[in-house]
């Protein structure tokens, strides 16, 4: 597992990581949330052994990253921010260069090359100059050598960063591929990409652990858990429907969107007002096209966690 005791970066003044103490066992992915400047790569470079904590240690798969740096190091695959790349080099060259360095040998290096290559469609550009590809190719580059040698432990900062929609597909469902034996950490400023690959969440804010949940569990505390939202056939009755609804019991708040014809039914604590609403709504006669439960949003959640 990855194992950290009160990890803490200072430089002068400033503390970018501030007594950070977690686990993450293999089968875990974990989404590692908070603003620009929270301490997210901060805590990757200092889990990979990039620079070392001022205080605290980390462990990767019980190696001490300090003082057995190598054995942690040949456990991981890192992706870091930007996938920093040799430009002059192809991308086959590359890859090659990196199955070198991080001891493969055989029949078993080439197997694990045609994997990562396959994995990450990078047949069609592996004779190119990284330096000519597109910012999505040469992050799929990036992820190709963090997988290479099929680490226990990937650490991936912002992996899908400069991917277009159907390319972070693919990147997501390479993650929940090869997430069932392995330890996965990633960093990203994208909410979705937490519902869509995670099964647990931390948030920092100036350094310090804020919140540790699965995506949902954050998502239920947010004001809009278990709210309702109806989308009326007929705008013209957003007024009604407000009115129609404002008296349930456990509802706090009615929110009118008039340019979408949308009506959001925000419940006290979360409470479960369905039916009473589907009730009102019906017995009202409000015309309505679509209904839905909202489990809660992770964007508001993460801005009142980490502005406070």
């Amino acid at each position: 597992m990855i194992k950290t005791e009160h990890l803490t970066k200072r430089y002068r003044a400033l503390t970018a990581v501030d007594d950070l103490s977690f686990e993450v066992r293999p089968g875990e992915v974990l989404g590692f949330l908070g603003p620009n400047g929270a301490g997210k790569t901060t805590t990757m470079r200092m889990l990979t052994g990039f620079i070392a904590p001022t205080s605290g240690r980390a462990w990767i798969h019980g190696h001490d990253v300090e003082t057995d740096p190598m054995a942690a190091k040949s456990c991981i695959g890192y992706l870091p921010e930007g996938a920093p790349l040799y430009g002059e080099m192809t991308a086959r060259a590359f890859l090659e260069f990196v199955a070198d360095l991080r001891g493969l040998r055989g029949a078993a290096r080439q197997t694990r090359l045609d994997t990562a290559i396959e994995r990450l469609a990078l047949a069609p550009v592996l004779n190119q100059t990284i330096e000519t590809l597109s910012k999505g190719f040469r992050r799929r580059v990036g992820l190709a050598q963090a997988i290479v040698h099929d680490p226990p432990v990937l650490i991936l900062d912002e992996p899908t960063d400069g991917l277009d929609p159907n390319q972070k597909h693919e990147v997501r469902t390479l993650i929940n591929e090869i997430s069932r034996d392995k330890i996965i950490v990633l960093s990203t400023h994208i909410l979705e990409e937490v519902d869509a690959v995670c099964t647990r969440a931390m948030v920092i804010a100036r350094g310090r652990l804020v919140a540790d949940d699965t995506p949902a569990g954050l998502a239920a505390r947010s004001r809009y858990h278990n709210a309702v939202s109806l989308q009326l056939e007929r705008p013209e009755q957003l007024a009604a429907a407000r009115e129609a609804v404002a008296g349930v019991p456990n509802v706090s708040t009615v929110e009118v969107d008039e340019r979408a014809g949308r009506l959001t039914v925000l419940a006290d604590n979360g409470a479960a007002i369905l039916e009473p609403v589907s009730d009102r709504i019906t017995h009202a006669g409000i015309y309505v096209t679509a209904l839905r439960v909202e489990p809660g949003r992770l964007d508001e959640v993460f801005r009142m966690m980490t502005s406070q």
